[in-house]
């Protein structure tokens, strides 16, 4: 069976009614988290807790987080010359996302080339083109050792308070586990995706079976391990799986193998297209090494998404594809750093675009977008023998609504006959009981849920982290953001001297290579600290005029298919919500990606700092 030719139109109101079907009223309040009657399912199952003395001393840098932007940063400043640096982190090691996600089939959908941090510095070729979450976290680790950042790492530890000393002109920083210490900087790493959540389902409290997130996951209970053996304890089991998104990608083909039933609960399938792995030649890799290869690479694969045009693909995967097709279909060969330089220039002059050449642009991009998402919908037809289930399986959105993801694997694994896809018709679980969950009144019964119901990303900064940061005066950082982010760079906040935040809004925003953003900012971090130690000053901070200019500036982006809220709901777009002033200062740069990559490296490169004050 083929996929019925659909013009534009009937697409489009396809894409409407299947999102009506999703939205809910209270948005990102539909999720609850791991705390209260359901803590114990946040704790780590990987490391055991260790009692050890608090910790009361002073270190020159303090990083919250252990995951790559903590490793990086450190990395890089040790190498400027910064000795004294501490990790600290809830996990019982480094790793940070790599850490805890060490559910069956992890592995990254970007390439490992690029993805796979200071691969340069390490000397390490990765196996394959996309490796597995083993091999990830070895390689966090592999960080943490080649730059002794395990020295005065807290683990198993909760930031309880970071507080301005304004006499000392030092961080306080306490804990859940009595330290009481001092660091002339700080820096905050926690990652947008670490906080796991559950899907907030009437009568969840009341399964009483086996029941783990998927970032947690219960090897004890499943058997097998994060290095592919064999789930053999759920011979007998009936396994339930809530989510569909990028986790169950990669974790229902494996539970599929071995589980004597599987039921996947789906809201909204994913979009799914191929992978192509394969392991990577060692003569082929040593050929592509020299120094600052990596570089090179991160930098063609920003080109490629969207910069302009350039003469090679070094990655070529479905990322790149995407932005191929966007280019060459919707922009006619104008590059996307141009088409954004024009809008800015619109607003700025109040100039109006022709309402001809607008609708012309708009009308390219959907072809493009519909073109490719025709493919991946004929491919669920091609590959899975069910034709109802592969109907269940379409995405019926925009390709860039979601997260797109990259599996040859899970599409087939709806062939094997202990799969069951239970779709919910973009309404969900409708409830949980005692033995199982309950679907259009139908009662399936379980021994297992998996929730691969994700983390929290729309929710503020100190539910995200559990602290707050007391900055310069007594501020408070979740009042200074409660109107929104406000930085320079993304990095720096005004009142709150010597503190910086790895993170990817207001900056580079790229989604589809995060580390790439934690690598940027950790030169920028490293650059700044290093001329301030050089120089003796006691404070680096942003003037709030730099702050303001950069908020203005971030507010001029225009909105992107990622945030749209004409899209199906997700996390991408506050749930269907839409975005405010508030969330669309979480935007990137204007000039994409590129575009704040190529301004920051400038801003570096001049050496005067410009927008910040040091004061001794």
């Amino acid at each position: 069976m083929m996929t019925r030719v659909l013009d534009k139109a009937d697409i489009k109101a396809k894409y409407a009614a299947e999102r009506a079907k999703r939205l809910r009223p209270e948005g990102n309040d539909q999720y609850q988290r791991l705390s209260g009657k359901f803590a114990a399912l946040a704790a780590d199952p990987y490391t055991p807790y260790v009692e050890r003395a608090p910790v009361a001393d002073h270190v020159t840098f303090a990083f919250v987080g252990a995951g790559m932007s903590g490793l990086v940063v450190g990395a890089r400043l040790k190498e400027a010359g910064v000795g004294s640096f501490r990790l600290i982190d809830k996990a019982g090691g480094v790793g940070g996302t790599w850490y805890w996600n060490r559910y069956p089939g992890a592995r990254c959908d970007t390439a490992a080339m690029i993805y796979l941090p200071l691969l340069d510095e390490t000397g390490y070729m990765p196996s394959e083109k996309y490796v597995r979450g083993p091999e990830i976290l070895a390689h966090c680790e592999r960080i943490a050792k080649h730059y002794d950042l395990y020295d005065k790492a807290l683990f198993h530890t909760e930031v309880s308070s970071i507080e301005w000393q304004e006499a000392a002109r030092v961080w306080r920083i306490t804990t859940n586990r009595g330290d009481d210490f001092t660091a002339k900087y700080v820096a905050i790493g926690t990652g947008p995706l670490h906080v796991a959540k559950l899907p907030g389902i009437p009568g969840i409290e009341n399964f009483l079976g086996k029941s783990f997130h998927t970032s947690r996951w219960d090897y004890d209970y499943t058997g097998g391990d994060a290095g592919g053996a064999p789930m053999d304890k759920l011979a007998d089991k009936r396994v339930a799986v809530i989510g569909t998104g990028a986790t169950s990608v990669q974790c229902i083909p494996q539970l599929a193998r071995t589980a004597r039933q599987l039921f996947v609960f789906q809201r909204t399938p994913s979009s799914v297209d191929v992978r192509g792995n394969h392991p990577i030649d060692p003569q082929w890799f040593e050929s592509i090494v020299s120094p600052g290869w990596q570089k090179r690479w991160m930098d063609n694969f920003v080109e490629n998404m969207g910069g302009g045009f350039p003469a090679e693909d070094l990655i070529n995967d479905g990322w790149t594809d995407i932005s191929r097709r966007i280019r060459t279909k919707a922009l006619g060969g104008t590059p996307l750093w141009l088409a954004r330089l024009l809008v800015r220039l619109r607003k700025a002059f109040n100039i109006a675009p022709s309402q001809q050449g607008t609708a012309r642009v708009q009308a390219a991009f959907e072809s493009a977008d519909i073109e490719k998402m025709e493919e991946i919908r004929t491919r669920i037809e091609t590959v899975v023998k069910d034709p109802r289930t592969a109907e269940q399986l379409k995405p019926w959105y925009s390709q860039l609504c979601k997260r797109p993801c990259f599996s040859d694997e899970y599409l087939p694994a709806y062939n094997a006959p202990n799969v069951t896809l239970v779709d919910t018709d973009g309404k969900g679980v409708e409830q949980i009981t005692e033995t199982g969950l309950v679907v259009n009144g139908t009662l399936y019964e379980v021994d297992c849920i998996v929730y691969a119901s994700g983390f929290e990303y729309g929710a503020n900064f100190q539910l995200k982290t559990g602290f707050d940061l007391k900055g310069r005066g007594g501020q408070m950082l979740s009042n200074y953001w409660a109107d929104g982010l406000q930085t320079l760079h993304g990095l720096h906040m005004h009142g709150f001297p010597n503190a910086f935040a790895v993170q990817m809004n207001q900056a580079a925003n790229m989604v589809s290579n995060i580390p790439h953003n934690i690598v940027d900012h950790a030169a920028t971090i490293a650059q700044v600290v290093a001329h301030a130690e050089r120089n003796g000053h006691a404070e680096i901070e942003p003037t709030q005029e730099a702050v303001n200019d950069w908020v203005r500036l971030i507010l001029t982006t225009p909105p992107s298919m990622i945030t749209s809220a004409d899209c199906t709901p997700g996390f991408w777009n506050n749930e269907g919500q839409g975005w405010n002033e508030k969330f669309r200062r979480s935007q990137g740069h204007p000039g994409g990606a590129q575009g704040f990559f190529r301004h920051i490296e400038a801003w570096r490169r001049a050496g005067d700092f410009k927008g910040l004050v040091f004061s001794k």
